[in-house]
C-alpha cells in the first residue's frame, strides 16, 4: 500500500465517520452528568460511583447523533476500519488507574475519568487526519490534571472544563470534516 493509498483511506474514514464527532458529542452530555452528579450532597464515595453511572448514556447517544449527523460505525471495505475499534478498546487498559482513584482518592476519580479520556484522544489524531484529536487530547489531559490538583470541588470543575474540552473538539473535528471531504472528493476525482 503506497502513501497516498493510505491518506485516502485515512479521509474516507474521516469523512464517512465524520471524525467520531457522534462520540464526541455524547461524550459531553455524559460528562454534563458528571458535573450534575459532583453537585450533588454526597459523600465523595457515593458521588464517585453516581460518576460510572452517568457515563452509561455513551453509547446509546452515540448511536442517537450517528444518526442524527449520519455518520457510520464502521465503513465497509476499509482495511483500517477495524484499527479504530482496537483504539477504543486501548483505553480499557487505563481504566485500573480509574478504580485505584475510585477506591484511594473517589474525590480524584472525575480527575482520573478526564485523564484517560484525553489521552485516549491522541491516535485518533491520525486514525481521521486531523491535528485536532492530538492538540486536544494534550489540552484535556494536563487541563484536567491542573484544574483536578487546585480545584476545591475538583468533581464538578473537571467535568465542566471537560464539557468545555470536549465541545470545543466538536468545534475543530467538525471544521476538519469539512476540509477533509473537500480533499476527499478532489481525490476521487482524479
Amino acid at each position: 500500500m503506497t502513501q497516498p493509498d493510505l491518506n485516502l483511506l485515512r479521509l474516507e474514514l474521516s469523512v464517512k465517520a465524520k471524525n467520531g464527532i457522534n462520540f464526541i458529542m455524547a461524550a459531553t452530555i455524559c460528562w454534563g452528568l458528571i458535573a450534575i452528579v459532583w453537585l450533588l450532597p454526597g459523600v465523595p464515595n457515593q458521588l464517585a460511583l453516581l460518576t460510572f453511572f452517568a457515563v452509561g448514556p455513551m453509547m446509546p447517544l452515540a448511536w442517537l447523533f450517528s444518526k442524527l449527523l449520519k455518520t457510520l460505525w464502521t465503513v465497509e471495505n476499509n482495511p483500517l476500519n477495524p484499527l479504530g475499534l482496537w483504539l477504543n478498546f486501548a483505553q480499557l487498559f487505563y481504566f485500573p488507574f480509574v478504580f485505584i482513584a475510585f477506591y484511594k482518592a473517589p474525590e480524584q476519580m472525575p480527575t482520573a475519568l478526564a485523564i484517560i479520556t484525553g489521552a485516549h484522544l491522541f491516535p485518533y489524531a491520525w486514525y481521521y487526519k486531523t491535528k485536532a484529536y492530538a492538540i486536544m487530547a494534550g489540552i484535556i489531559s494536563v487541563g484536567a490534571t491542573v484544574v483536578g490538583s487546585i480545584a476545591d470541588n475538583s468533581g464538578f470543575a473537571v467535568a465542566i472544563f471537560m464539557v468545555a474540552g470536549l465541545a470545543a473538539l466538536v468545534g475543530f473535528l467538525w471544521i476538519s470534516v469539512k476540509k477533509n471531504e473537500r480533499s476527499y472528493n478532489q481525490l476521487m476525482q482524479q
